[in-house]
Order: structure tokens, then C-alpha cells, then sequence
């Protein structure tokens, strides 16, 4: 019996619509919430999304099936969000110097964080979140939201297993005092 992993790579080898659209449904709110903590914002994520797929669709010989799937296909929709974010240049995902510069929110409503957010605590915590660099922000989400090891967060960043470390550590240090100070 073949495993998941190669039954999603011998789908996507064959171009198999019926696996892709599995694919979709059981993949679909995830992409979207990595998008979302990967960018700090809510537009123009549907587009990401769908580029995603078309390219998941295209280029889905790649996947060998002996890995899990989902750090190949964060992998694939990271790239497309730097390509676009290239395009229209925002803040870098690659280095912790962003002049000081904080990325915002496209408006004054309430940021899909907060929308998400159904206690107090976890307003706090979507809150928190915005103010940390993206990197520590990413580090974080496919840990802690997408469940990834160290290692398959390694391969969707493209950084060494140590600096992901790293930035999983300093990102929730960064976010300690502000929950510690709250607890009083």
C-alpha cells in the first residue's frame, strides 16, 4: 500500500484533478492563515492562493512523495508571496533591518489577527503578533499554527535549522513581557 505522500506525488505527476482538488480542501484555510501571518495582512491573499495551486498544479512533478507535503507546498506559496512582495516592495522576510519601519495593517480596520481572535487572551496574542518582524512572525506560525518541525520549517524558509531555532526563540521572547506585564 502506498503511502499519502506518494499517492499525493503520483497525483499531482499525472495531473490528476480529483487529488488536486483533495488537495484543495483539505489544505485551503491552512494556505490562507500562513499567508496571512506571512504578510501581516489579509489583502491580496485569495490571489497568492490561487497562484499557489496553478503552481502546485504545474510544477507538482517536483514533489517526490517522500517528504510530507506541507513543507513543500508552504515552500511553493512562500516563493510566489516573495515574488509578489518583490513587485511591490513592503518589508524582507530575509533580514531582521527594516529602517525601523513596521508594516501596517491596509486600513484602520481591525486586522485579520484581531477578527480571528475569540478571547481575550488570543486578541492579545494576534495583537502581539503584528508588531513582531516578519521573520519571527513566519518562524512562529509554521511552528506553532501549521505544526511543522524545525527541520520542514528549514526547507519552507530556506534557512538553517539553527536559525530557525533562533528565530522561534527570540520571537517568543519578544512576546513574553508583553503577556508577563499583562498578568498581574
Amino acid at each position: 500500500m502506498e503511502s499519502d505522500t506518494q499517492q499525493i506525488a503520483l497525483g499531482l505527476r499525472q495531473g490528476d484533478v480529483i487529488v488536486l482538488e483533495a488537495l484543495v480542501e483539505q489544505y485551503q484555510y491552512r494556505l490562507v492563515r500562513y499567508l496571512i501571518y506571512l504578510l501581516g495582512r489579509r489583502d491580496g491573499v485569495d490571489d497568492l492562493v490561487q497562484e499557489t495551486w496553478l503552481r502546485v498544479l504545474e510544477r507538482g512533478s517536483s514533489y517526490d512523495g517522500q517528504s510530507r507535503f506541507e513543507p513543500w507546498l508552504f515552500r511553493v506559496a512562500r516563493n510566489i508571496a516573495l515574488d509578489a512582495m518583490r513587485k511591490r516592495p513592503m518589508f524582507s522576510l530575509d533580514s531582521n533591518d527594516d529602517g525601523g519601519v513596521r508594516p501596517s495593517p491596509a486600513s484602520n480596520e481591525p486586522s485579520p489577527f484581531t477578527l480571528a481572535a475569540r478571547t481575550e487572551d488570543a486578541d492579545r496574542l494576534a495583537c502581539s503578533l503584528q508588531t513582531l518582524d516578519p521573520v519571527y512572525r513566519e518562524a512562529l506560525a509554521l511552528r506553532f499554527q501549521e505544526d511543522l518541525s524545525l527541520q520542514e520549517i528549514s526547507v519552507v524558509v530556506g534557512a538553517p535549522v539553527s536559525t530557525v531555532a533562533s528565530r522561534i526563540y527570540r520571537g517568543l521572547a519578544t512576546l513574553r513581557p508583553q503577556f508577563e506585564g499583562e498578568t498581574a
